[in-house]
């Protein structure tokens, strides 16, 4: 006996024929239904509509179509390779549960799979839970990844966790307002370019955004909370990344290492206390013990080890970025040349920087430095700027960092009297960083912005 939904196909299918035009009327499938057959003979650019249930997967679609569901709608992978495998070009996934996907590293074992000929994929609204990797674009030039919601594997090892989202070789990709939890890392690039990672919001993984060999490109407006690090950024060149925040990440909130020609502004790295509107201190915490609480009369200044990292990356532009409550404001190492760090403000950090080198460095530029909280210079001409320089280290901090048990003797008459003798004769300072222009007050403190696509 014929299925009413074959009828309708053929129907649909022969009015295509005749009149030469896309289909306009979806396809509606129910749970009975085999899904890969009825994929497999939808004309291109039909559009299939899953009625709400559990659908079986794995699936492959290789046709230009759009695949939609409705409210309830479940793709399941039974544990078996990738759920969705999509092979053809300008596919639509919208509005679909996917899970269940394999969890075998090597085949690359994902809820959803754009594959180097799925150019310009959209993959939007869809609830992408318990896959091995949420979703990967391997190679799938101008696709968008818009609006998911990703929640990854919980009861394995992070080592043996696959990313939120994915990206290989796959020039000109959005990925745009998606959230996404647990698993190894948020987003994952490499060997790509011109790629926009832009207002998405990451917790529980290990590196919300992991950038690597990734060039031209473009990281905005995103919210990092709670994770092991915020955004690590390495061997790539030309980026924007601008307007981000990193909460209470725990061991830095930015890291460049072999990262040149950067510019990054207006992003926020923030520790155990955030600042209210107001200015006034306000503790933040996560209720759920997954992550510390910060009570009212901890230390004020808990957070994440580094604010920021910099490790061999040149020519960078740092403006207006606030590094707030951390261990090390800014670490900053291994011979990196030609940075311009000005209009920066560096609140209540342990250390506000630390470098080991013997390189003067000045950090400012156009008669404008950073603003330091604990800088108690004065401004008498009122023209915003200290009257005399900062300098974030002096002897003291030299020596602890290259012999770190000296740390026994820093209460010490010896390492008062160094101290001492430094403030006395300014030429025993060694080689480091000098602020000549310090800001007597904080620029505008950033905020998460929200970065139009």
């Amino acid at each position: 006996m014929v299925s009413r939904f074959t009828i309708k196909l053929v129907a649909v299918v022969l009015g295509t024929a005749a009149s030469g035009v896309a289909i306009a009327e979806p396809l509606e499938v129910v749970p009975s239904q085999s899904l890969q057959q009825v994929l497999d003979g939808t004309p291109d650019g039909a559009t299939v509509l899953l009625a709400p249930g559990v659908y079986r997967g794995p699936v492959r679609i290789e046709r230009k179509l759009t695949l939609t569901g409705q409210p309830g709608a479940v793709l399941d992978g039974l544990g078996e390779g990738s759920v969705i495998t999509v092979t053809a070009p300008q596919v639509t996934l919208r509005g679909l549960t996917v899970r269940g996907s394999g969890r075998n590293l090597q085949t690359m074992d994902s809820g959803i799979f754009l594959a180097k000929t799925a150019e310009q994929a959209t993959v939007e609204r869809n609830q992408i839970e318990g896959n091995l990797i949420g979703i990967y674009v391997h190679g799938a030039s101008g696709s968008r990844v818009s609006a998911n919601t990703i929640e990854g594997l919980r009861d394995v090892r992070l080592n043996e966790a696959g990313n939120g989202v994915s990206v290989w070789n796959a020039p000109d990709v959005v990925i745009d307002g998606n959230s996404i939890r647990y698993g190894r890392d948020g987003i994952f690039s490499i060997s790509s370019m011109r790629d926009r990672f832009i207002n998405n919001t990451f917790e529980n993984v290990r590196f919300a955004v992991h950038y690597m060999y990734t060039d031209d490109s473009e990281i905005s407006g995103n919210y990092s909370s709670g994770n092991h690090g915020g955004f690590a950024i390495m061997y790539s060149k030309r980026l924007l990344i601008r307007g981000n925040v990193s909460e209470r990440d725990r061991d830095f909130g930015l890291l460049f290492n072999y990262a040149n020609y950067a510019t990054i502004e207006g992003n926020l790295v923030a520790g155990g206390r955030l600042r209210d509107d107001d200015g006034a201190s306000a503790p933040v915490g996560d209720e759920n013990g997954m992550l510390p609480k910060v009570e009212a009369n901890e230390d004020a200044r808990t957070g994440p080890g580094k604010c920021v990292f910099i490790y061999n990356s040149n020519k960078g532009r740092f403006r207006d970025n606030w590094f707030e409550h951390c261990g090390i404001g800014i670490h900053f190492t291994a011979g990196s040349e030609g940075n311009d760090i000005a209009g920066n403000a560096f609140i209540g950090n342990r250390n506000q920087v630390k470098y080991v080198g013997t390189r003067h460095l000045d950090w400012s530029s156009g008669g404008r430095g950073n603003y330091w909280s604990d800088n108690p210079g004065f401004d008498l001409d009122g023209d915003g700027v200290a009257d005399t320089a900062y300098r974030p280290n002096d002897l003291v901090d030299r020596v602890l960092w290259t012999a770190p048990s000296a740390k026994v003797l820093i209460n010490s008459p010896a390492v008062q009297v160094l101290r001492w003798a430094q403030s006395q004769f300014p030429a025993l300072y060694p080689g480091g960083v000098v602020d000549t222009r310090p800001l007597i007050a904080p620029p505008r403190r950033p905020t998460a912005a929200r970065i139009a696509p």
